[in-house]
């Protein structure tokens, strides 16, 4: 089975693994399954729970039995598809326990290669913080102008880019690679809370003193903020009673 610990669209990750003897063409149709289907299933299009047929996503997505078991395999290695013995695949369920689960595990290891990149954080990373923070700050106002889906998912892409931006410097690899994976499950989760609730100024703000203290170097302050913002979807799921 094809396995893969980040992936195409996450700056910090390889491309999904496929089978060496594939030809590019169907390699490019095995990433493009997958992260339309991973869109989907995050966007909720796939019910939490909801079993994935191959017939019926085969003339969803217009490509093959084959790329979609691909596709669905790279998605069982994320964790948001499961493969049960003689059932096929479900979209993996949620639940407030999960992510619970999730956004501590997330909290200690983006914290500690937040600390990691402070310290050793260059030139060069400062200059990718400074280009991501901008563009995040420009999709926030427009998330606030208009809280629709189109502007949710621009903001969701600046926002990857902007925590990417903040670890970038951090020397583990595999801290990086189970931070990406942690990052791709707590968009569900955040997906959940924008649709049903309001977007208020609190995420840019969070963000933004987020920002200084990085290039402050203060990594205590940092550490901190960063803490309390990775509660966000926590805290508005609960306080909604979205999840049980």
């Amino acid at each position: 089975m094809p396995t893969a610990t980040t992936r195409p669209d996450t700056p910090e990750g390889s491309q999904p693994a496929t089978p060496p003897n594939n030809p590019p063409e169907a390699r490019s149709l095995t990433e493009s399954a997958y992260l339309r289907l991973r869109r989907d299933i995050i966007e909720g299009r796939h019910a939490p729970g909801s079993k994935l047929r191959i017939e019926h996503l085969r003339e969803l997505y217009q490509v093959s039995a084959g790329t979609l078991r691909e596709a669905l395999a790279l998605l069982v290695s994320d964790s948001l598809v499961l493969n049960q013995a003689q059932r096929g695949f479900r979209v993996a369920p949620m639940s407030l326990e999960d992510l619970l689960d999730i956004t501590r595990t997330r909290t200690l290891l983006e914290c500690e290669a937040l600390k990691d990149s402070i310290r050793l954080g260059d030139d060069q990373w400062e200059a990718r913080l400074v280009s991501s923070y901008h563009m995040l700050s420009r999709a926030e106002e427009r998330l606030l102008a208009n809280n629709v889906a189109d502007a949710f998912g621009e903001w969701e892409l600046r926002n990857q880019e902007f925590h990417e931006a903040l670890v970038s410097a951090c020397p583990s690899a595999w801290i990086l690679r189970l931070r990406s994976m942690l990052y791709q499950q707590s968009r569900r989760y955040r997906w959940l809370s924008a649709v049903r609730t309001e977007v208020s100024n609190t995420v840019h703000e969070e963000h933004q003193a987020i920002f200084e203290a990085a290039l402050r170097r203060d990594a205590e302050g940092a550490e901190r903020m960063l803490k309390k913002h990775l509660q966000l979807a926590l805290t508005g799921i609960c306080e909604k009673g979205l999840l049980r």
